[in-house]
């Protein structure tokens, strides 16, 4: 499996909702050093988008328009557009865009920003 085939479905596993509870797993895949700067315009740290998630109702993420850039080596550029499909709510789309450092033999994600997509 080539390094873009390994981003598309790391990203797909963070958009995944079991993959979202599970503190777990979503610690194994961000970086100490993650940052994310929230739609509403807010920035996480690790530990906050960690926690943040664990109280996410269950929602569903699809991704389309999915890039992978390397940059350097060990370092990617990812971005696509995911649709979120929350019970009750209209779909809300959003551009996505995260930075991947391959460390120790596996990529994590450095930082993450998601910017909502004026409704159609």
């Amino acid at each position: 499996m080539n390094s873009t085939e390994v981003l598309r479905e790391l990203e797909q596993k963070l958009l995944d909702s079991s993959t979202r509870k599970n503190a777990d797993i979503v610690s194994s895949l961000l970086d100490d050093d993650f940052q994310e700067y929230g739609s509403s315009g807010r920035v996480y740290s690790r530990p906050e988008i960690i926690a943040a998630l664990q109280e996410e109702t269950e929602v569903r993420f699809s991704m389309r328009n999915f890039e992978a850039r390397l940059l350097a080596e060990d370092i990617a550029l990812i971005t696509y557009i995911s649709t979120k499909v929350d019970q009750g709510s209209l779909p809300v789309e959003a551009l996505r865009s995260s930075v991947w450092l391959f460390r120790d033999g596996r990529w994590k994600m450095v930082f993450h920003q998601g910017t909502r997509l004026p409704p159609i």
